[in-house]
């Protein structure tokens, strides 16, 4: 389950690729954004639902949305991940899992990432929320619609 429509987003600060740290309250302040969490890097879904983001990219750039993927994969994974499929966008380390618990996105037993894409809007409430483990283009098609309302 997602967190709720109109909830505030958990704020935190990770390891970033590009940028080494991303501080969501400092960094996207007063700026709409989406995170998409995933399980993790090289894996089926996973590249698939990357590659389409990749590939609907400048539909969120003309709109001045940026778009992050988080797992709990390592900054050096996420890296060697963005550069084999030209990925346009930041990825985010949580190597924890407690960025992930806190969007309500973590499998309690086996503490891997549950697929969830978030749209945050410019206040960092959620605008919109999509959940679906074996789906990887339904997440990106959610967040067009919910850009075009």
């Amino acid at each position: 389950m997602a967190l709720k429509t109109g909830s505030t987003a958990p704020e935190f600060s990770l390891a970033c690729t590009g940028i080494n740290i991303l501080n969501t309250s400092k960094d996207l302040k007063g700026k709409a954004f989406v995170l998409y969490i995933y399980p993790k890097d090289f894996t089926k879904v996973c590249t698939a639902e990357a590659c389409e983001f990749r590939d609907q990219f400048e539909a969120f750039r003309n709109l001045d949305i940026p778009v992050f993927g988080l797992s709990r994969d390592d900054i050096e994974t996420h890296n060697k991940f963005k550069k084999e499929h030209r990925l346009p966008f930041e990825l985010l380390s949580d190597p924890t899992g407690k960025v992930c618990k806190s969007y309500d996105a973590l499998v309690p037993l086996i503490k891997m990432p549950k697929r969830i894409t978030y749209l945050i809007d410019k206040d960092h409430k959620i605008a919109a929320a999509f959940s679906d483990m074996f789906e990887s283009k339904g997440h990106i098609e959610a967040m067009l619609k919910s850009l075009e309302k």
